[in-house]
């Protein structure tokens, strides 16, 4: 789903998604824990779905829901302006459940806490301010890499 501020809410269905323009990314996911994964990443820009729910002026800030209560945000303008993907594939096989099925959101040069995974709703809204799960309980609402992130 990809409703909040846009001006036609969105339902996809998986096959919707998957049949979508995709490209593929070799990317670094960075745990604040301290490992880190290269990926392969397959999926649809996040441009694609925004394009088609219609997104209002007024928007700024795109929430990702997940299936277990998870949230983050990011800021709009970064999403659209850095090409992130919503990953439906690694290494060239559909997400697994324990990596996130049905889909990942590749914040590319984030810390990994900002990786939203099932991700089953996408949200547009007009608060920058948005706290998801982590940085709720202090950390880093950027995420950026090199930066602490509590």
């Amino acid at each position: 789903t990809v409703d909040g501020l846009v001006d036609q809410p969105m339902n996809y269905a998986y096959n919707d998604v998957v049949a979508l323009p995709s490209e593929q990314r070799l990317i670094t996911i960075y745990c604040v824990e301290g490992w880190n994964a290269t990926i392969l990443w397959k999926g649809v820009l996040m441009q694609t779905i925004l394009d088609a729910a219609k997104v209002q002026n007024k928007a700024n800030t795109v929430i990702f829901h997940a299936t277990d209560g998870y949230t983050t945000s990011l800021p709009l303008k970064e999403i659209l302006d850095n090409n992130l993907m919503l990953a439906y594939d690694a290494n060239g096989i559909a997400l697994p459940p324990e990596m996130g099925f049905p889909f990942i959101f590749v914040a590319e040069d984030k810390w990994g806490y900002k990786w939203a995974r099932w991700v089953n709703r996408i949200e547009l809204s007009s608060d920058p301010s948005y706290k998801g799960y982590w940085e709720s309980r202090g950390y880093d609402n950027d995420a950026v890499l090199g930066r602490p992130f509590s």
